[in-house]
């Protein structure tokens, strides 16, 4: 089954690489509707996953991300809109020289080709990756977890009727319907056909897509994400980022995991800081300090420094100053999201130039490490690692370049 749908994304690869600008927009806007038009069959099929999800005991937060509503489905085909308007990144020139021989140099932008997308709970990653792969000329493989496999199909299913009335090939967009294992891995195995594999969910679906797959991966998700306190923070603005931070949604990357506070206010702030987290219903584990300073804390294991919780979690611990914190998200941190609260420019300047993350704050929430509030545009994913993109993914980050050079019949000597 993958060898057949790998065969045929790579042949709607090669189509996709041709189409113009307008034609593909003008398909993101036919599958904007469809997802809009079809909305009660998509929330019937949700149901279906929503429900045995529960029976199953999935965990509140999860159960946030795997529900869907009519909402949710406007904001689908929002983002699918929102896509389409972006510039087109394909056949962009990045740049153009000429060589003492008369030669031009120019670099093309151009697909990556085909893309695979390995994803937990997340029925809008279908069409949103969908609507990013096709926005920057490649076909995409969509393999979700079980937890979604309802709505998935459903949602490919109406982007692909969408797409039978383009110029834009329908196996751009496939579905695989199997949530066996074996099939994910054999998807993994596809070096021949897949350019490059995403793997968005927890840290065991990254580890096991990085350790087994001989597709290029780009690492996306897993984010045990900081908020660093300083002793000059505006306190009333820090209570807020933090509730915001960690409680708006518990179950994303991007949600707040860890709280660090400068010994200097740990004793005024801590109390403060943590009624408002306990009154947003949020589990509290912290270090000995923490526990010395407020009641009932839950002491904090070295696991849970390392942990990514996705739920009304969080660990607190008391830092003695900047270089302690800068060390403890270093080591500890997923290099996904960290912000630091302190009205000092100095202090904020040295904090994100020395974190090793992709998206580093200065009095704001990490809640906003997302492509549409950079105003990217929908994204693939978060890109943890170094090489290739970091950060939002979105179109232009599924584009590579080509070298084109241009002679008047030049011969090396």
């Amino acid at each position: 089954m993958i060898l057949e749908i790998c065969k045929k994304a790579k042949a709607a690869s090669y189509q996709l690489a041709k189409l113009s600008a307008e034609t593909k927009n003008t398909a993101l806007c036919r599958m904007a509707n469809a997802l809009e038009a079809n909305a009660d069959r998509i929330l019937s099929a949700n149901k279906e996953d929503v429900e045995a999800a529960k029976a199953k005991g999935l965990k509140p937060a999860l159960l946030d991300r795997l529900a869907l509503d009519k909402r949710k489905i406007e904001n689908m085909a929002r983002c699918l809109r929102e896509v389409s308007a972006l510039p087109d990144p394909v056949g962009a020139i990045e740049k153009l020289w000429t060589r003492p021989n008369g030669l031009i140099i120019g670099q093309l932008r151009v697909p990556l080709g085909v893309v695979g997308v390995i994803y937990e709970s997340r029925p809008d990653v279908t069409s949103d990756a969908a609507g990013i792969c096709i926005k920057s000329g490649n076909a995409v493989i969509l393999r979700g977890g079980s937890d979604a496999i309802n709505s998935n199909v459903t949602i490919g299913d109406v982007l692909r009727d969408a797409l039978a009335g383009t110029n834009v090939p329908i196996d751009a967009v496939q579905v695989v319907s199997s949530t066996e294992r074996g099939v994910a891995e054999e998807l993994m195995r596809m070096r021949e056909y897949v350019d490059v594999l995403i793997p968005r969910g927890g840290a065991d679906l990254i580890k096991t897509v990085v350790e087994k797959a001989r597709v290029p991966v780009i690492e996306t998700g897993t984010g045990n994400c900081h908020v660093y306190v300083e002793e000059d923070a505006d306190l009333e603005k820090a209570v807020s980022i933090i509730i915001n931070a960690k409680c708006q949604r518990p179950g994303t990357c991007n949600a707040a995991e860890k709280l660090l506070v400068h010994q200097g206010i740990a004793e005024t702030f801590l109390p403060r800081a943590i009624a408002a987290l306990r009154a947003e219903g949020v589990e509290v584990r912290g270090d000995e300090q923490t526990i010395k300073i407020v009641p009932h804390v839950k002491p904090a294991t070295e696991d849970d420094w390392y942990t990514e919780y996705l739920d009304l979690i969080i660990g607190v611990k008391v830092v003695k100053d900047l270089d302690e914190a800068i060390a403890h998200i270093n080591k500890y941190g997923t290099k996904h999201s960290e912000s630091i609260l302190t009205m000092n420019f100095e202090k904020a300047m040295r904090f994100m130039r020395e974190v090793d993350s992709a998206a580093v704050y200065w009095n704001a929430s990490t809640r906003f490490t997302d492509g549409n509030q950079f105003g990217l545009g929908a994204e693939i994913g978060i890109s943890t690692q170094k090489i290739h993109a970091r950060g939002p993914m979105s179109a232009q980050h599924l584009t590579t370049t080509k070298y084109c050079i241009l002679g008047s019949g030049q011969i090396r000597k």
